[in-house]
């Protein structure tokens, strides 16, 4: 550990930013949530659910494109938030961020040995889950590079799953794969049977909050901003290929799943990517996608404990918390960060064992929220930022990335994201999280006033 050094390394490519940011996506919520929103929406809703998605997290990109760029920093969305929103606004960003992951931590432990049940059911799950907890951790420890190296092969393996799994539900659309369970050759008529929308209109605007959750992940790249090489080419490229992404394996697998289940069947038991395997007579479907999931889950929890490590750090290096958090090792790790965190993911986890329908439940719903409010501190960000470089005197042919359409995208990427938050106000299921939300966010607006009045006293007292 070098006592000094508070400074991190930029060896993340093109390569690993592409991978990072979609293993940061693609997860659990794709993979094991996707057929209750299906259930909820009905086939066409959800289609158009996760298109207005990928369009809201393709704009919300576009916002921090033009920051990242500008200001390569780690832990971006805090440092811009505090720059050009307030102080106390960048604090409360980073805390609900570092929560975000922190919280999922704990589940994506907890589910990686539930997984493991299935092969070894003699084994406690409490030992797989404390050996993920070792191997996770050691990825990040290690260098960035380690980490992001891991990360890539993690995503690698869930890409060509979903690739798969697109591909052979193509086939079987068209009758070229039998579909055992349901009709030998459905083509398109789960998408009408029942109406285009048969749970009402309605159920668009209440799934739209969980297709966002299930977007989050895509704003690693910029966590990541501080430690990419070039960061003026990378950061551009991992960008634009976010929405092309976004439709190919969220809408395309999505679109397979509302083809060949019917609305009704979804989201009950078990995953409808299983459920597709199993129908059409797959062998070994259920091991080989929870081998997948089992993949899914530790990259998302890789993702985890390195975005809430660099929150962290940046909270640290900002002078927000104490600064022990700020040191790095030799390699460029903040280890004392690393620790606090992966503490954070294991108090999370113990949790929702002692406590699941009280501290649990406030931490998962404020958690839930967290991402779409940082999404929104990222539009009001750019909007400001552009604002105060032309008042600075600088031109906008200077910054090196651009985001299209200022300002209707970055007001647009704003309201959308409000508005995601406000919708669950008509879903009595959700309604609860932004209860829990408002109290929490007003509480971590006055711990950074209270923390910024004991500043101002302690120095009056020294001079």
């Amino acid at each position: 550990m070098t006592d000094k050094s508070e400074s991190l390394k930029r060896e993340m490519t093109v390569r690993h930013l592409f991978m990072i940011s979609l293993g940061g996506v693609i997860g659990t919520g794709l993979f094991l949530s996707s057929g209750y929103t299906i259930h909820q929406a009905g086939p066409v809703g959800t289609i158009l659910a996760y298109g207005v998605g990928a369009i809201i997290v393709y704009l919300v990109m576009l916002c921090l494109g033009e920051l990242a760029v500008a200001m390569p920093q780690t832990g971006s969305f805090h440092v811009y938030a505090t720059h050009f929103i307030g102080p106390a606004t960048g604090f409360t960003v980073a805390i609900l961020y570092w929560l975000t992951w922190t919280v999922a931590l704990g589940s994506e432990f907890t589910a990686a040995g539930l997984i493991m049940q299935n092969w070894f059911p003699k084994t406690p799950t409490w030992c797989w889950s404390l050996l993920f907890m070792i191997v996770i951790f050691v990825s990040n420890a290690f260098s960035v590079r380690f980490f992001a190296e891991t990360e890539f092969w993690f995503a690698s393996i869930k890409v060509l799953a979903i690739i798969f799994f697109i591909g052979i539900g193509i086939l079987a659309i068209f009758g070229i794969f039998s579909f055992k369970k349901y009709n030998p050759q459905p083509l398109f008529h789960n998408l009408y049977a029942d109406g285009l929308f048969p749970t009402g209109f309605k159920g668009v605007f209440t799934t739209m909050l969980a297709v966002n959750f299930a977007f989050s992940g895509t704003e690693l790249i910029g966590v990541t901003a501080g430690e990419a090489k070039d960061p003026a080419k990378t950061i551009p490229k991992a960008i634009h290929t976010t929405l092309w992404r976004l439709i190919v394996f969220f809408i395309g697998s999505i679109t397979v799943m509302a083809i060949l289940i019917p609305w009704k069947q979804a989201g009950v038991g078990q995953s409808p990517f299983v459920l597709v395997f199993k129908s059409i007579g797959l062998p070994f479907a259920g091991d080989i996608m929870n081998f997948v999931i089992l993949t899914a889950i530790l990259s998302a929890a890789n993702s985890g404990l390195y975005a809430s490590t660099r929150m962290l750090w940046s909270l640290s290096h900002e002078k927000m918390i104490s600064s022990v958090f700020a040191k790095t090792t030799n390699n460029g790790v903040p280890l004392y960060a690393l620790i606090a965190s992966m503490l954070g993911g294991i108090l999370a986890l113990f949790s929702s064992v002692v406590a699941a329908s009280t501290v649990y439940l406030v931490l998962v719903s404020v958690s839930g929220l967290a991402v779409v409010l940082v999404w929104a501190a990222i539009a009001l960000s750019a909007i400001n930022f552009r604002k105060n470089w032309i008042k600075e005197g600088h031109k906008v042919s200077e910054l090196k990335f651009v985001t299209p359409g200022y300002p209707i995208i970055p007001w647009i990427a704003l309201i959308a994201s409000i508005l995601s938050c406000v919708l669950i106000v008509f879903d009595p299921t959700q309604r609860p999280a932004l209860f829990y939300m408002i109290p929490f966010v007003l509480g971590c607006y006055a711990v950074y006033f209270v923390k910024q009045k004991r500043g101002k006293k302690d120095v009056k007292e020294e001079s």
